[in-house]
């Protein structure tokens, strides 16, 4: 692709990011100030909205738990995978305290009611507390137990504090906890190696505003999620014991899906499939 078109691709695809920004954010505000059930549900839509106008095509693998709440405990890649994640599952994040402040981000995560956390051990059953509210509150909370994003060829340990929540009962019984695999798989057609990894994932020092700019510009990608077996507590002697097993099964889920080994028959989720005809519509070309 030439610069050129590179650069007309990125702008028509981030004038239309923002602008389906714009219509959602103050109707989304007014949902959340007077506590109007559809504030659960406009969230989907909108990443539903921005897996489009960034050609993802999602592959779901497995099935999502149907048990109410549930945890769901995910690999982390980059802020893509709140899209990713908020396109298929109803639910709220768990976020580092940081994204709070953050630029645009910050009040997108503050609107789809975001539980905050900090690194410090010391507020552990404070945030432990934080996320047993929402739980019981009946709400599906999205959990990246890394603790940090990474460079999409590995999953980091996961850090068993975050799992303190699946020790107490909801509801009178064990928490449901499901483990997720994320993997960016194919750039229009091509499989995505290790040169190609740096375009999906956000970490270390890298600015986000450039990266960003970047993925307006990519083509059809291709983006597999796996929901693995759910697991409760009672199946452990402990939650190090849970949080290992979980990091385990998740490790093995990003394995099969950046080395091309995920199950051929995937259902598609029918919002990501017409991403070539939206561009062909707006005159973006393909890659």
């Amino acid at each position: 692709m030439g610069h050129d078109e590179r650069f007309w691709r990125e702008f028509i695809t981030a004038l239309r990011f923002v602008g389906w920004t714009a219509a959602l954010l103050p109707v989304q505000i007014i949902l959340v100030r007077f506590n109007m059930p559809f504030a659960k549900r406009l969230p989907m839509i909108y990443h539903r909205g921005v897996c489009r106008l960034l050609a993802f095509r999602v592959e779901q693998h497995g099935e999502i738990s149907r048990t109410k709440p549930t945890l769901f405990v995910c690999n982390h890649t980059s802020y893509l995978d709140i899209s990713v994640l908020g396109a298929v599952l109803r639910g709220s994040f768990v976020a580092k305290s940081e994204v709070r402040s953050w630029p645009l981000f910050g009040l997108l995560a503050r609107l789809q009611r975001t539980v905050f956390v900090e690194r410090r051990a010391v507020r552990t059953a404070e945030q432990r507390d934080m996320m047993i509210q929402r739980l019981e509150m009946g709400d599906n909370l999205i959990l990246f137990p890394e603790g940090t994003s990474n460079d999409g060829n590995r999953v980091l340990p996961f850090k068993s504090a975050f799992f303190g929540a699946a020790e107490k009962e909801v509801g009178g019984k064990p928490l449901t906890v499901q483990p997720v695999s994320i993997s960016y798989t194919r750039l229009d057609g091509i499989p995505v190696g290790r040169s190609y990894r740096p375009y999906f994932a956000w970490y270390g020092d890298m600015e986000m505003a450039g990266h960003l700019w970047n993925v307006f510009g990519l083509g059809q990608t291709t983006v597999a999620i796996e929901f693995h077996q759910p697991v409760t507590i009672a199946e452990f002697a402990s939650r190090k014991e849970m949080a290992a097993h979980c990091h385990r099964v998740v490790s093995d889920g990003v394995s099969r899906g950046i080395h091309g080994r995920l199950a051929k028959v995937a259902k598609h989720a029918w919002w990501a499939s017409k991403n070539r005809l939206i561009r062909r519509k707006i005159g973006v070309p393909s890659a």
